[in-house]
């Protein structure tokens, strides 16, 4: 932007924007062109009106005389301004001296650097070129010394592989360095036809390698194959001993079990049965030691070598498989009977070999691998068993062949491979027996069960009571009763117990023959079984459907129960003394109750009906007064009634059940009761109560609570000390209700402390249903006559705010 100057005139108000008129340029045309010079405007307008009209001349002769007047303007300004000009350019001429003084001291200065380093360049030269030679003398050197390198490694590998099988690996090592030098090399060998003739040596030395060690593991894997059949009846044979062995230690002390103590119960056994089976163990480490797999191990780790790890473990469990299915075959030409054994060794044999292979391969073969064949061979094993089971009809060949299969169980177990499938298949024909056993049973506890009224059994003469109690030990004292004899039990339970007798009978008879192994042991399962599925069952079964049995009778079969569970210990020492077990190592293998399931069936249904009797009892309740003038001295009709049906309920209860059943019953029923009373309260029929009513309830509450002392009283004498705080703890809830419907301050159960101290039972809601109904004869219907300027009573005072507090929580 130009500068303004002092002779400027200002900028017309017209702009540039407007243009010089057609005609000859006027006087206010002149002014505008002034005007726009002055202020620096664009003159392309005015230029172009002027040509435009065909008259310049006067826009040329304004533009001189506008530019003469700028030249005098300037003239002006260059006068002012001489004496700064001549000073500057003073300075510029003493500048130029020392300028020319400094370019000379630079010149002298850059030809002494020329003849100083004239030697250097020289000796730069002469460096260079003998670093040159030093460094082709070097490349050379260290070719050569790589070519000797690789010849010494060639070398080492042809000694090697002269060695034999034991240097394949060295060989190999060597030709990786030789591989791994050419590929990783800086630069190729300086030598062409060194590095044709390694290039070619590489691949035939490892081609050699895996032909040599396939040829000896191929080898290996034939004689590991016969060794496999030695080392599985080895094994066998060490179980078979140790077994033997067990059972004579068995037998050996068997009759002193009943002579020595209890500290020393069972030392010699354990201590013999260690060292039995420590000498089994052992023997298997050294039959499994007697088999080399260094072949094995030395083909895997060539191969690892050889980048063909994977390769290998795939062609090893190929092959192995191969050798497997080969081994099924051996019963293919000969009978079981006969081949069995055969059979059982060449795959316990050889499971046993990849047992060790898989502990000690490094990863030759996995856990899913060997269970892979494991299962395999198990599947081989059960269809073959199955097969021949299901056409020998001969007993003593059965037991030969489970014999032999138990035994291989046995080995293969201490391996740690499964053998469930195959004990399921060794247990099938024994489970097929006891299978048709328990459904007999199940039918004979059905009839007896049916055919039982659940009266107490009547024995007249001695030898019923011989014959039907202490048959079976279960009875209560060993004194003789006199006769006739009513028993506290109904006639179902001595038939239940000559049919569970009489299948322990069966059962050891046939384990003794056909079973194997622990006899008491499956005696036991099975008895466990009967009890269980059989007996239990149909008892619940019976007990479930309800059957329109009555309270005495459900009180029936609840002692029933009672007198079952002595029977059962009876089973126990039962099978037990069939089996040879000494009792005393029963007795410490005692179980819970078997029978638990329908004995807590038969006790919920004795709840069940009693709660039904009782709610009979307390419908009559519809006929308590809620709005008395009086409290019922006596307490009201249904509460006498209920406590008449409870005293003569547990006077016939106590001659036939257990003091805790009857103990656990009452408690229950009276807990039942208290919620009733509670529910009276609650019910929507009572709309209102008073003070009276209330007291009824509470006689009603302490006729329960001295019956529930005074049954308190024969459960304190027989033993059970908490039974007097159980009986009364289950009136608790309806007690602490009636307490606080008459106490002078229910407001009370606002205060946390008296809450829990007194009314920790009491649910607040419940509280505050019931104080709303609870009003007092005079407060509700006198309070507005007489009255009107007394006080208000404290009482009722203490439950409007009860009842304001416990409406505000709610």
């Amino acid at each position: 932007m130009r500068r303004k100057l002092p002779g400027d005139a200002p900028l017309s108000a017209a702009g540039p924007g407007h243009a010089l008129s057609a005609s000859a340029p006027s006087e206010v045309d002149l002014a505008q062109l002034s005007a726009a010079i002055a202020a620096g405007e664009d003159l392309g307008p005015f230029v172009r009106r002027a040509f435009a009209c065909g008259r310049p001349e006067p826009l040329l002769a304004s533009l001189r005389g506008a530019a003469r007047d700028r030249e005098a303007e300037i003239e002006e300004l260059c006068r002012a301004h001489f004496h700064d000009f001549i000073r500057a350019v003073d300075d510029l001429r003493s500048l130029l001296a020392d300028a020319d003084a400094l370019k000379g001291s630079l010149s002298a200065s850059h030809s002494a650097l020329l003849s100083s380093a004239a030697p250097l360049l020289a000796s730069l030269e002469s460096f260079l070129a003998a670093r040159s030679l030093a460094g082709n003398l070097s490349s050379a050197l260290a070719s050569s010394r790589r070519c000797v390198r690789l010849l010494a490694l060639a070398a080492r590998a042809n000694a090697h592989l002269q060695a034999g099988n034991h240097g394949l690996y060295l060989a190999l090592r060597a030709v990786d360095a030789i591989d791994r030098d050419l590929a990783s090399g800086p630069e190729p060998l300086p030598l062409p036809t060194l590095r044709r003739m390694l290039l070619s040596v590489v691949p035939a030395v490892r081609a050699h390698a895996e032909r040599e060690i396939s040829r000896e593991f191929s080898d290996w894997m034939v004689s590991i194959r016969a060794a496999s059949r030695h080392l599985g009846q080895v094994a066998i044979s060490r179980s078979a001993a140790a077994r033997q062995r067990q059972e004579e230690l068995r037998s050996k002390h068997r009759p002193l079990e009943e002579c020595i103590t209890l500290d020393d119960d069972g030392v010699g056994d354990l201590d013999d049965f260690a060292a039995a089976a420590a000498t089994a163990e052992a023997a298997d480490g050294a039959a499994a030691a007697s088999f080399d797999l260094t072949p094995l191990y030395r083909a895997m780790h060539i191969h690892q070598t050889l980048a063909l790890g994977e390769r290998f473990k795939k062609y090893y469990l190929e092959n192995r498989k191969l050798q497997l299915t080969s081994d099924f075959d051996v019963i293919a030409a000969t009978p079981f009977l006969e081949s069995h054994q055969v059979f059982f060794s060449q795959i316990a044999g050889f499971f046993i070999v990849e047992d060790r292979v898989f502990r000690t391969g490094g990863g030759l073969t996995s856990r899913p691998d060997v269970d892979a064949l494991w299962d395999a061979a198990v599947g081989k094993m059960v269809s073959v068993m199955e097969d021949n089971f299901s056409r020998m009809q001969t007993a003593n060949h059965l037991l030969l062949i489970t014999d032999y299969a138990a035994l291989l169980s046995a080995t293969m177990r201490r391996y740690g491979y499964p053998v469930g499938m195959l004990l399921d298949v060794l247990a099938k024909h024994r489970d097929k027996y006891h299978d048709l056993l328990l459904a007999d049973c199940r039918r004979q506890v059905a009839e007896a069960l049916t055919a039982d009224k659940f009266d107490q059994m009547l024995m007249r003469k001695e030898y019923e009571y011989s014959m039907n109690v202490l048959a079976f030990g279960i009875q209560s004292s060993d004194i003789t009763p006199a006769f006739p004899y009513v028993a506290p039990f109904s006639c179902t339970v001595p038939d239940i117990c000559r049919i569970v007798r009489s299948f322990i009978e069966d059962s050891v008879s046939f384990m003794a023959h056909g079973g194997g192994g622990d006899t008491y042991a499956a005696v036991k399962k099975y008895l466990g079984r009967i009890l269980s599925e059989v007996v239990d069952a149909s008892i619940k079964k019976l007990l479930d459907s309800g059957s329109g049995l009555s309270v005495s009778q459900a009180m029936q079969v609840a002692a029933n129960m009672s007198v079952m569970e002595r029977a059962c210990e009876f089973f126990t020492r039962h099978a037990a003394q069939l089996c040879g077990v000494p009792l005393r190592a029963v007795e410490r293998g005692r179980r819970d109750f078997p029978l638990r399931r329908s004995r807590d069936a038969a006790e919920a249904l004795l709840l069940r009906l009693l709660r039904a009797k009782v709610d009979e009892f307390m419908r009559q309740s519809d006929g308590i007064n809620w709005m008395a003038d009086d409290s019922p001295p006596g307490g009201n009709e249904y509460a006498n009634e209920v406590i008449i049906y409870l005293e003569t309920l547990t006077s016939t209860a106590q001659q036939i059940l257990p003091l805790p059943v009857l103990h656990r019953v009452l408690v229950a029923v009276l807990a039942h009761i208290s919620e009733r009373i509670i529910e009276l309260f609650l019910n929507d029929s009572v709309k209102r109560f008073n003070a009276n009513a209330v007291t009824g309830i509470d006689t009603d509450l302490k006729m329960f609570e001295t019956f529930a002392e005074g049954m308190s009283s024969l459960f304190v004498d027989s033993g059970q000390e908490s039974a007097k705080n159980e009986m009364k703890a289950a009136l608790v809830e309806a007690r602490q209700l009636v307490n606080l419907l008459m106490s002078n301050s229910p407001e009370n159960f606002l205060n946390p402390v008296i809450r829990e101290k007194s009314y920790n039972k009491l649910d607040y809601r419940k509280v505050a249903i019931i104080s709303e109904k609870f009003r007092d004869t005079s407060e509700s219907y006198f309070s507005t006559f007489g009255t009107r300027g007394a006080r208000q009573n404290p009482k009722k005072k203490s439950l409007d705010t009860l009842i304001k507090r416990l409406t505000e929580a709610s």
